[in-house]
């Protein structure tokens, strides 16, 4: 930039706008063939349907008529054909037909990813200074689209079956008392083997969640945004029936799906099931921002859907992770089950990508901290939990955990991964951690 001129007059949103924390990530392990990364929650490489994303177009596209449709411009909510499948899959994974819920095809947006969704329907709901509710620890790019709208995060916490009713409830309270209900607009939620943690929601919390959230929509309707993005990736039990299923009136939730996870990421496509009022709206701001996703890229996944590839894909893919997701809880059970084990533990998701590692409170897993640094040199990278934590000013985020995602890398790689990860943690703790003998010591000198 030319030294005489004055700098941009960048808006509000763009300088409260942050860089997301995986983008350092993928620069520490560029360049680095040796680091075993389980810091991004990519897929599974060596599963991508290639093979089968060709038979798909050279299907599509040998129908002269078919194949021009597909990459003529498409309508802003979506191929017809595609929502009236999405309706019916979605509800078919409630053990349900649309009708039951209350929804149709003109319920279903098709989106460029489910991120987009939610960004489109945070920017629908929220204004600046809005409060939106979330998990903690909790999905950090949707805290960075909140940051973005200028809403307040107020963060409600987890336990082993997802986030905390009565805690959710307690936040409420408080704020109604607090003459704030007002400012309410979203209660977020990522229900399914949740990203960061692995968790799943448990049942009784999904219908307890709605009936809190409803009691206190005074105001105006709470809406809960249900991320369901990696449902279709439960690899044990049936998962739970989504929360949207307890909404038969459809009126309190929207349920944001992808098929980055259980398909292909690179066709870029999500979707949401809205209520009626929300279609309008959402709709409208879709439009200001590409007046439809990709045309192609939909026609790919109907013919996907019709012709049984796409749920092949999904069981091959819950093979796979099963066996990466064993891997790891094995090695780390090998390698770390005799390492503080009053303090050390480790979620054992039902599916999806993530396990969620918790370390002694006086271990720094913080990017800045000394462990991160010796799991560099010792060739493994990790997400810092820091970073999974919104910015709610009444808490203090906690520096011991990490996510551990396991989606592109090999199981023999997992396994020296977690060698790694272990020999960082050791020796951390051998040069900065305090004495293992520190209480008992402390017990003599009384």
């Amino acid at each position: 930039m030319a030294a005489d001129l004055p700098a941009f007059g960048f808006s509000r949103k763009a300088r409260r706008t942050v860089t997301q924390p995986i983008n350092y990530l993928l620069q520490v392990a560029l360049g680095r063939e040796d680091v075993i990364s389980f810091a991004v929650g990519l897929v599974d490489q060596e599963s991508l349907p290639a093979a089968e994303v060709k038979d798909l177009a050279e299907g599509l596209l040998s129908d002269e008529q078919v194949g021009r449709a597909s990459l003529q411009y498409g309508s802003t909510e979506g191929l017809s054909e595609l929502r009236r499948a999405i309706a019916e899959h979605a509800a078919a994974l409630d053990g349900l037909k649309p009708e039951q819920l209350g929804i149709g095809p003109h319920n279903v947006v098709v989106s460029s990813g489910s991120q987009q969704l939610l960004y489109i329907i945070t920017d629908v709901l929220v204004d600046p200074g809005d409060i939106v509710i979330a998990e903690w620890p909790g999905y950090f790019v949707y805290t960075g689209v909140l940051a973005s709208t200028g809403a307040e995060v107020r963060c409600v916490e987890m336990d082993e079956d997802g986030m905390r009713i009565d805690a959710l409830a307690a936040a409420l309270e408080d704020i109604r008392r607090a003459g704030q209900l007002h400012r309410v607009k979203v209660v977020y939620t990522c229900d399914y083997c949740q990203n960061p943690t692995g968790i799943t929601l448990s049942r009784a919390r999904r219908e307890q969640m709605l009936d809190v959230v409803r009691a206190y929509s005074t105001e105006h309707r709470i809406c809960i945004i249900e991320d369901a993005a990696y449902r279709e990736l439960s690899v044990d039990s049936p998962p739970p029936p989504s929360i949207k299923s307890f909404d038969r009136d459809n009126a309190q939730v929207v349920l944001a799906q992808t098929f980055s996870k259980p398909f292909a990421p690179g066709l870029r496509s999500g979707y949401a099931v809205l209520p009626d009022d929300l279609i309008g709206p959402v709709l409208d701001q879709k439009a200001v921002h590409d007046f439809g996703s990709s045309n192609f890229a939909q026609h790919l996944l109907l013919r996907a859907m019709r012709t049984g590839a796409y749920a092949e894909h999904v069981e091959l893919l819950r093979r796979r992770y099963r066996a990466k997701r064993d891997a790891m809880l094995s090695a780390l059970a090998g390698e770390l089950g005799d390492f503080e084990p009053t303090a050390t533990r480790w979620t054992r998701p039902g599916g999806g990508l993530y396990v969620w590692l918790t370390l002694p409170e006086w271990m720094d897993t913080g990017k800045d901290g000394a462990l991160f640094a010796q799991a560099l040199r010792e060739g493994v990278v990790y997400l810092p939990g820091e970073f999974c934590y919104g910015p709610d000013r009444q808490r203090r985020i906690p520096t011991n955990h990490m996510r551990l995602t396991f989606g592109t890398v090999c199981e023999p790689a997992i396994r020296e991964g977690i060698a790694r990860l272990a020999r960082a943690i050791r020796k951390t703790a051998d040069e900065a951690g305090p004495p293992r003998s520190a209480p008992a010591r402390q017990d003599a000198e009384r």
